[in-house]
């Protein structure tokens, strides 16, 4: 189970995510994500400090969040990202396309 929060600040939309990101939940989680693939000129920050799991379905929303915000001149940053996340974005070979802090 995950738990989705979006904030749009000033500078940047703020997505939080809590719990897994797994394939039973990535269709849930795609929808509510599908407003920033049409970036609005900001970045997106997704903290990552209450996930827990990842999966590649997971994976693939986030690419499809940094392909639209690449396409506006924005970035994407993952921030907090515990061991166990950074290591499957390492092995899957995506930690290299995100701003990871």
């Amino acid at each position: 189970m995950i738990n989705i929060t979006i904030q749009e600040l000033e500078k940047e939309n703020e997505v939080v995510l809590k719990g897994e990101l797994d394939t039973a939940a990535a269709e849930e989680v795609e929808q509510k994500l599908r407003p920033l693939y049409e970036s609005n000129g900001k970045d997106v920050v997704i903290d990552c400090t209450e996930l827990e799991y990842i999966a590649s379905s997971g994976l693939r929303i986030l690419i499809n969040i940094l392909k639209a915000a690449n396409s506006n001149n924005c970035k994407v940053i993952l921030r907090h990202v515990n061991d166990g996340i950074r290591t499957v974005l390492h092995i899957t070979g995506v930690d290299g396309l995100f701003e990871i802090i």
